[in-house]
C-alpha cells in the first residue's frame, strides 16, 4: 500500500488537515467526508487510486487534525465548507479536479457543481446524499453526533464505532482498526472521546436551507454519478429516483449496505476507477 503524507494548509483563517496519496503529477483527485468523519476513511480507496492520481483527503474544520471554528453558526455550514474547498484547490493549484464525496461531501461537491467554481470539478461522485434530507435521518444523525461518547480504552472505542457505523457495510479488519485509531482523541482526563466538535450539528439548524436544494442540483452540468446504500435513511430510493431525472441525471449504483457505502472493498474501488475513467476520459 501506498504511503500517505500529511500537510497542514492555511485556508479562510483555519489550518486544515490534509492526507495526500501519490505523485503530484497526477491527476487531481478529492475526496472528501462525511459529517463526524475524517480524510482517513478513504485510506484504501485513496491508496489504490494513487497510482495515476494525486489524491487528497482533508479534514473538514471540526474534525480530525484540523482547526475548529470559533463562529460555529456561521463556519460549520455547507457554504463555508465550498469555500474552504475552493481556496484548498487553489493552494494545491488545481484548475480542475475529480470529486468523490461521502454524505456531506458530496453536499459540499453539489454545491461547488452548481455554483461559480462549477468549472472546477471534472466530475462528481456523490456518495449516499442528495438534495433533500428526510427529517427522520436528521434527528438519528443528530442524536449520536451531539452527545459525544467517552471511553476507557481504543478497544472499547472501536466497539463502538463498529456497532454505530454498522450501517457502513462491509469493510475489512484494517478498516476498522483505523478508524478507532484516526477517530479518538484523549482529554485532559485521560480518557478518550471522538475527534470531532459536537457544535457541527449546528448546521442542520443555523443553515437549515442548504438541507434542501433542489434548485442547485438542477443546475449541475458536471457529469456526476451516485452511489446509494438500499438501506440507507439519509438518500431514500424515492429521492434518488427523482435525481436521475434532474440536472445531470445520475446513474445510480446501489450497495446492499445503509449509509453509507465505504467504497473500500476491492470490487468497490474497481468500480470507482472505472467511473472516474468514464466520466472523466
Amino acid at each position: 500500500m501506498t504511503a500517505p503524507r500529511f500537510s497542514l494548509v492555511p485556508v479562510m483563517d483555519h489550518e486544515l488537515h490534509v492526507t495526500e496519496w501519490g505523485e503530484r503529477t497526477g491527476r487531481p483527485l478529492v475526496m472528501w467526508h462525511g459529517l463526524a468523519r475524517t480524510g482517513r476513511d478513504f485510506d484504501e480507496l485513496a491508496a489504490a487510486l494513487s497510482d495515476e492520481y494525486f489524491v487528497i483527503c482533508p479534514d473538514t474544520i471540526g474534525r480530525g487534525l484540523s482547526s475548529w471554528s470559533m463562529n460555529p453558526e456561521a463556519e460549520y455550514s455547507v457554504e463555508y465548507y465550498a469555500g474552504i474547498a475552493a481556496d484548498l484547490l487553489d493552494h494545491y493549484g488545481f484548475g480542475s479536479v475529480g470529486w468523490l464525496g461521502t454524505s456531506m461531501g458530496g453536499m459540499i461537491g453539489m454545491r461547488l457543481a452548481s455554483g461559480p467554481h462549477a468549472d472546477r470539478l471534472a466530475c462528481l461522485l456523490i456518495n449516499d446524499i442528495g438534495p433533500e434530507i428526510p427529517d427522520e435521518a436528521i434527528r438519528r444523525i443528530v442524536t449520536y453526533v451531539s452527545e459525544l461518547p467517552d471511553f476507557t480504552t481504543l478497544s472499547e472505542a472501536e466497539s463502538w464505532l463498529r456497532a454505530v457505523y454498522r450501517p457502513f457495510g462491509e469493510a475489512g479488519e484494517a478498516f476498522w482498526r483505523r478508524m478507532a485509531r484516526t477517530s479518538v482523541r484523549r482529554r485532559a482526563d485521560g480518557r478518550l472521546t471522538l475527534h470531532y466538535d459536537p457544535r457541527i450539528t449546528v448546521q442542520f439548524t443555523a443553515s437549515r436551507d442548504e438541507l434542501t436544494t433542489w434548485d442547485r442540483f438542477a443546475r449541475i452540468t458536471t457529469p456526476t454519478h451516485v452511489f446509494r446504500g438500499t438501506d440507507s435513511d439519509v438518500l431514500p430510493a424515492e429521492t434518488a429516483q427523482l435525481m436521475a431525472t434532474r440536472g445531470p441525471r445520475p446513474e445510480i449504483t446501489e450497495f446492499p449496505f445503509g449509509h453509507a457505502p465505504t467504497l473500500s472493498r476491492p470490487q468497490d474501488i474497481a468500480l470507482v476507477r472505472k467511473l472516474l475513467a468514464r466520466y472523466w476520459p
